[in-house]
């Protein structure tokens, strides 16, 4: 199945600016609406279909992310969700504001607006998070427009007050009993008026395209946490400041060590020999080195090892967590004969000497004698 092309569902071009998807949206929304096709199927899944474009196409952010990766693209749990959910009322809303205004309880700022915050994912490796790490990422973002550096203007002119409004922003008609107030159509609720605007940016002084911006990852973060950039996110509206960017952090999966809070867990196999015998191992850490771990007389499989302070660093401090060793011994396999014949021998000699040299079994087995007992009480 071909994946939707939400600039075709609402007709227009990609450079279509967000008076023109507004204007596509409404005049679709109202032919199609369920109200005015009652017992058409058709027509409510096509309404569906432009609101869930609209709800994209509208929002700055989601629609640069739109652009770059499609109608999957990382807006959180596996693309832009369905215009059944919250994208529905929130794009028809719109309308409502434009043709009612207060009435219905919308209110557009006038003033300088704050940018929207964007958030990134940044996946690094585990020892990365150890050590910290200085990355380099490119985002797709809302940024001043290079051409008028901002300000919309061609000519690098200040906005003039909007002879419409007053400045305000707003304008009232009378209808009957009722005095409605909206938005005002000349400046679109900004209050002024750019009369040479940018053609580049179409007097928005943003732009939808990429930046490259470096992250400093802190030794010790942990997976889900954030790091902020501040005003590194998308930029303001009407000269306001611009938000920030959140580097949500991943931690992938690791071959050897397992993470748990600032301690780190590892599987180490051992031969039967030295298990039995005692002896050391070598054993890698997680700062890209090596440490010999004591295997004790009579080790068995399952016993942890505990080795301190060769764990993840605890972040904005100078300790580090402990590192524990699970052991397991492992049985050897593809004997020739001579091995087995001394197995054979080994086994023997230990039967005969009556010393208990394998209490799990022994406990295990005296366990199952009290079982069978019981049963034929």
């Amino acid at each position: 199945m071909s994946e939707k092309d939400f600039y075709k569902v609402l007709g227009v071009e990609k450079n279509a600016s967000d008076d023109d998807i507004k204007k596509a949206y409404r005049k679709l929304a109202m032919q199609h609406h369920p109200d005015r096709n009652k017992g058409e199927s058709k027509a409510e899944e096509k309404f569906k279909e432009i609101s869930e474009a609209y709800d994209v196409l509208k929002d700055a952010d989601k629609r640069a992310a739109y652009d770059r990766f499609g109608a999957a693209g990382p807006m959180g749990g596996g693309g832009f969700g369905g215009a059944g959910g919250a994208g529905f009322g929130a794009a028809f809303s719109d309308i409502f504001e434009d043709m009612f205004g207060d009435v219905m309880g919308g209110k557009r700022s006038t003033g300088p607006m704050r940018g929207s915050d964007v958030q990134f994912s940044l996946d690094i490796t585990l020892e990365e998070a150890f050590k910290g790490k200085e990355s380099k990422i490119k985002i797709p973002t809302v940024q001043p427009c290079d051409s008028c550096g901002g300000t919309g203007s061609a000519d690098g002119g200040r906005p003039e007050k909007c002879a419409s409004c007053d400045g305000s922003g707003r304008v009232r008609a009378t209808q009957g009993f009722f005095t409605i107030e909206r938005t005002c159509p000349s400046c679109n609720g900004a209050g002024t008026i750019i009369k040479s605007p940018c053609k580049k940016c179409a007097g928005a002084g943003r732009m939808r395209g990429e930046k490259t911006v470096g992250v400093s990852v802190p030794a010790g973060i942990s997976e889900g946490q954030r790091v902020r950039l501040t005003g590194e996110g998308e930029a303001g509206v009407r000269g306001g400041s611009p938000g920030d960017l959140y580097i949500l952090i991943g931690i992938k999966p690791h071959a050897f060590f397992r993470r748990d809070g600032a301690n780190l867990y590892c599987r180490v196999p051992i031969p039967m020999t030295t298990a039995a015998l005692g002896g050391s191992v070598d054993v890698p850490t997680i700062d890209g080195e090596r440490t010999k771990i004591k295997i004790p007389t009579g080790t068995q499989t399952g016993q942890q090892l505990r080795v301190k302070t060769k764990g993840m660093t605890i972040m904005r401090s100078e300790a580090r967590g402990d590192m524990y060793i699970e052991i397991f011994v492992e049985t050897p396999v593809n004997l020739d004969k001579k091995q087995t014949d001394l197995m054979k021998q080994l086994g023997e000699t230990l039967e005969k000497s009556g010393q208990k040299h394998t209490p799990e079994s022994e406990g295990f087995f005296q366990k199952m004698k009290e079982f069978w007992d019981d049963l034929r009480e």
